[in-house]
């Protein structure tokens, strides 16, 4: 893939995962309305995590870092790419059925492992709740599959436009609900494996268009399934690390009154930087590195990485420093509304500002992991992951005793900052490839400056308007104000301390379209 192409690729997926996110806000932002924080709002959040938790398994996590690879060396050799891809399918179907079945047996125990912190109706609640949604785990692992398919051959709209469809069965379903007297949170549940069947239709026939028929067959275990289990396993265990940190953090919530509904709205506004350049990155970036590798190509392979991380940089300082400096009101102009009040807003908001110190570490792991999977080298991240879920335990159990529900955010930030200063040494045995090239090393402190800048500005900018931001009439205007003195303080003085080109954001867009 060349530079063109490379970035062309992180805006295509960017830009729809740009679209799912805002999709998304308003998605939560009504959900957060309609429930509040109270029992159902909860209840739906669990049910909700439990999928999405295991998905990291065996959709978009470790089973895509070990098959997009192999996948790759394949298509690039010319034989057996599609074979290949029906096999990995009815394993993946096969292993995924069997843990929804097992799942349903034992979904009581699931839930207090999620949220021992919940009781009576609450958690009774949860576990039906849970019943329902949990099936979403074959559908959209399946659909990560044929999405991993689409992206090593260079095609990521489809791919990429795939979780918009959630959004979008859940806003229908919001309207829908109260119009057609449905309980809102029931309504919203059955909603969660709808939306996966409609992802796995979409990329399914995008695979089929590209050529790649991923039609059912009996699994059985081949070399190559073999293989793939043994590449697969140790990132499954360092997939099954992090969700540990999940849990435990989601633990020391249930325990807080209403934290988890605060912990988890302020996860939803850091996953919007978050997902749009860590997804973006991780989707285009582990292809594009295996076939270099598998080419000898380490220059390319050198160049492709300096270039993410740049543009990782160029993107994720600025909204970090937004995230913590405008914590407040984003919070309040997105969230607050209906039963979602002023208590809730400021909860949220320290949550947002912990999260925006991690931001940088969260989507560097997303540039640094692909230099290990390409190599076909999961072992070394599950050895980081451990370290970081020690990290992340330790902090998150210990700070809660002085520091409350906020101590579940913190560790999750500091652990995720272990995790990057472990890869980052891990890559230095890796050679030239990963070296780091003039055109970062000039770049990155000036990208800083200009973060910094812009959160000066954005810090003034707030003193100004503040008042407005709390008026119903003003707020949203206020807030796109606020955003725009961002924008423009951050691309105007990056363009005059030579951070980045504006042309080169300018033609990226062009050829991403």
């Amino acid at each position: 893939m060349t530079p063109i192409r490379l970035v062309r690729g992180f805006f295509t997926v960017g830009g729809w995962t740009m679209a799912s996110r805002i999709l998304g806000f308003v998605r939560d932002a009504w959900i957060a309305a309609v429930l509040g924080t109270g029992p159902a709002a909860q209840a739906f959040i669990v049910a909700f995590s439990l999928p999405n938790m295991f998905r990291r398994f065996f959709a978009e996590g470790a089973f895509n870092t070990a098959f997009v690879p192999m996948f790759s060396k394949k298509l690039e050799g010319g034989a057996g790419a599609e074979d290949f891809a029906r096999e990995a399918l009815a394993g993946l179907a096969s292993v995924v059925l069997a843990l929804t079945l097992i799942a349903q047996l034992f979904m009581p125990g699931l839930v207090y492992a999620m949220a021992s912190g919940f009781s009576g109706e609450k958690f009774d609640l949860t576990v039906t709740f849970a019943r329902i949604a949990f099936p979403y785990i074959l559908f959209i692992s399946l659909a990560a599959l044929a999405s991993g398919v689409l992206n090593a051959t260079g095609r990521f709209a489809a791919a990429a436009a795939a979780p918009v469809l959630l959004n979008v069965v859940f806003l229908a379903t919001l309207w829908a609900a109260p119009r057609l007297g449905l309980d809102p949170g029931l309504a919203l549940t059955w909603a969660v494996p709808v939306a996966g069947i409609a992802q796995f239709a979409l990329v399914w026939e995008a695979a089929r268009r590209a050529g790649v028929r991923l039609v059912p067959r009996p699994p059985r275990l081949s070399p190559d399934m073999k293989r793939l289990a043994m590449v697969a396993a140790p990132a499954m265990l360092a997939g099954g690390v992090v969700q540990i940190n999940l849990l435990v953090g989601r633990q020391v919530s249930s325990y807080f009154d209403e934290a988890v509904a605060w912990l988890y709205n302020a996860d939803r506004l850091y996953q919007l930087p978050l997902g749009v350049v860590a997804i973006a990155i991780g989707v285009v970036l582990l292809p594009d590195l295996s076939r270099r590798l598998q080419n000898g190509d380490a220059a390319g392979a050198r160049h492709s990485f300096n270039r993410a991380t740049e543009f990782c940089l160029a993107l994720t300082l600025p909204a970090a420093v937004a995230l913590m400096v405008i914590a407040e009101p984003l919070t309040s102009v997105l969230f607050e509304r209906g039963r979602f009040g002023p208590e809730d807003t400021a909860a949220t908001a320290v949550a947002v500002a912990v999260y925006g110190v991690g931001l940088p570490a969260f989507v560097l792991q997303k540039v640094l992991q692909p230099l290990f999977f390409a190599r076909e080298d999961t072992r070394s991240p599950f050895r980081y992951a451990l370290v970081a879920m020690v990290v992340n335990a330790v902090l998150a159990v210990g700070l809660a005793f002085w520091v409350g529900y906020i101590a579940a955010a913190l560790a999750t930030t500091l652990a995720a900052w272990v995790m990057v200063v472990q890869l980052w040494l891990g890559s230095r045995a890796m050679g030239d490839s990963v070296m780091l090239d003039e055109g970062l090393r000039k770049r990155a402190p000036r990208i800083a400056i200009a973060s910094a800048v812009m959160g000066l500005c954005l810090w003034l900018g707030n003193l100004y308007l503040g008042p407005a931001l709390h008026l119903a009439s003003w707020r949203y205007l206020a807030l796109a104000g606020l955003i725009g003195i961002g924008i423009v303080s951050y691309f105007g003085s990056g363009a005059v301390i030579g951070a980045f080109r504006l042309s080169d954001f300018k033609s990226a867009v062009r050829r991403g379209r």
